[in-house]
């Protein structure tokens, strides 16, 4: 039987040709980041809030334990160095350009889709009253009873965009995604009862967890916001992973499925190629079978004088 023969798929021999095969998916990737942008400068939705709403929503402003820009370096970044790692070690550029795909469409995919809820759905956050009145003066409509507040325009703004958090979605689809990969990675299914790969496949959860619960000791959203966010990115990370990766479970859990279909191409192409040899050799074999009997023939003729 022809046995296969693997050498290391680096970036130099084969990232070119594989980054061009996923041409479309690379656009859309920059497309979805271009959305993200574009949603967070959208107004949300103005919801009426009236005074005995204000009881709920009087918190303190408190600055961010985790700051913005933090997230996209716990949710992408953190994974990435954790995939470059494994690459450096394996070889296996088909397993880092679909763990890099997958985190960002993960993480992108989620961000489209908590910001267009936050933007329809105009959630006031728990600190809201004091981005409304950061004087402590009250001012309602006469009419309506609506709050009329004199605040800064943009914190303001950012104030009614509680549900979902924000946060907690990023670092669950980015660090999900990661948890999910780690298992593949160390076969934590593999059903021999290790305990300690269960801890590692965790603590990326145990992580994202974090940064939702200081979004809720910061008073920046309520346990709904974060809990919603949470599932959100989860769901995302999950869907996106199978996307490019077998199930954790699975036998070929720690590849890819480009790179089980590359193992296929290239055995079916071997095949061919000892069928082919093997077809070459036949037939020189049979031209000089047939060169030899007509080499007989020949001296026969020529011994019984019939030439």
């Amino acid at each position: 039987m022809q046995r296969t023969e693997l050498g290391p798929h680096t970036i130099q021999t084969h990232g070119v040709r594989l980054a061009r095969r996923h041409t479309h998916d690379w656009v859309v990737l920059i497309l979805l980041a271009a959305l993200v942008v574009a949603l967070h400068y959208a107004p949300p939705f103005n919801r009426f809030v009236g005074k005995d709403m204000m009881i709920d929503i009087r918190y303190p402003v408190k600055p961010s334990t985790v700051p913005a820009w933090a997230v996209p370096v716990i949710s992408i970044l953190c994974p990435w160095v954790i995939f470059i790692s494994i690459y450096i070690a394996r070889r296996d550029v088909y397993d880092l350009h679909h763990a890099v795909l997958g985190v960002l469409f993960a993480v992108l995919v989620t961000a489209v889709f908590t910001d267009v809820i936050k933007t329809a759905v105009g959630k006031p956050r728990p600190d809201f009253f004091w981005r409304c009145f950061p004087d402590g003066t009250q001012l309602y409509d006469q009419v309506t009873g609506d709050v009329i507040c004199h605040g800064e325009k943009s914190f303001l703004t950012d104030g009614r965009k509680s549900f979902p958090s924000g946060h907690t979605s990023w670092s669950f689809a980015g660090l999900g995604f990661l948890s999910l990969y780690l298992a593949g990675k160390i076969k934590a299914f593999d059903r021999q009862g290790h305990v300690a790969k269960l801890c590692i496949v965790v603590l990326p959860l145990l992580l994202a967890s974090l940064v939702g619960i200081s979004r809720v000791d910061d008073y920046r959203h309520h346990w709904e916001d974060v809990f919603v966010g949470g599932l959100i990115g989860f769901v995302m990370a999950v869907l996106c992973y199978l996307h490019f990766f077998p199930p954790p479970y699975h036998n070929q859990g720690w590849g890819p499925y480009a790179y089980f279909k590359m193992l296929e191409e290239l055995q079916v192409a071997n095949s061919n190629d000892a069928q082919n040899h093997q077809s070459t050799a036949t037939g020189g074999q049979h031209i000089a079978l047939s060169s030899q009997e007509h080499d007989r023939k020949s001296r026969n003729d020529l011994e019984s004088g019939s030439v």
